[in-house]
C-alpha cells in the first residue's frame, strides 16, 4: 500500500517536513518513491509548497494521504 505522508528533516527544535510518497511499511525517514513538496512551521503560521498535480496523480493511482497531509492540501 502506498501512502502520502510527512518525513522530518532538520535538527531538533527546528524541524522541517517533506511531503513524500512511500510504501506504508517503510520507515518514516526511509527512502521515498517521490518527493511532492515541503512544509515549514513558523511562529507566524505554516509555509508550504506542494506539487498538487503530482499529489492528484498519486491519489488517482490509489495512494492514501495521511490526515495531516490531507489538511495541508485543503488549506
Amino acid at each position: 500500500m502506498v501512502v502520502i505522508r510527512l518525513t522530518s528533516i532538520g535538527k531538533r527544535g527546528k524541524r522541517h517536513f517533506r511531503v513524500v510518497v512511500k510504501e506504508k511499511r517503510s520507515r518514516r525517514d526511509g527512502t521515498p518513491i517521490e518527493y511532492l513538496g515541503w512544509v515549514e512551521k513558523t511562529e507566524k503560521g505554516t509555509k508550504k509548497e506542494i506539487n498538487l498535480d503530482r499529489f492528484k496523480y498519486w491519489v488517482s493511482k490509489g495512494a492514501v494521504p495521511s490526515p495531516t497531509v490531507s489538511a495541508l492540501v485543503k488549506a
